[in-house]
């Protein structure tokens, strides 16, 4: 289905929007049960990504800072990850 949601708090340099919206994506498609996304469904889970990505920013920005990083590196920050981004450039 969808990879593990990463932690975002306490990253640095701290988690970017693009970061933010692909974590509320995999939250939206975890919960709906979406192994893909289909023209037939696109308006609402991109309505839905919008609103979990503005509270969670708002989450990120009202927390206090934290004493340790998270454990697991986001999948943005990882070097096969951006790889294969860059790839399609």
């Amino acid at each position: 289905m969808c990879r593990n949601i990463t932690a975002l708090r306490g990253l640095e340099p701290a988690a970017t929007p693009e970061e933010i919206t692909a974590a509320a994506l995999q939250y939206v498609r975890k919960v709906g049960g979406l192994s893909s996304i289909s023209d037939s469904n696109r308006a609402v889970v991109d309505a839905a990504v919008a609103d979990i990505a503005a509270v969670t920013t708002r989450l990120l920005a009202e927390l206090p800072d934290r004493k340790v990083p998270p454990k697991t590196i986001p999948p943005l920050r990882r070097p096969e990850v951006r790889a294969r981004m860059h790839s399609h450039d």
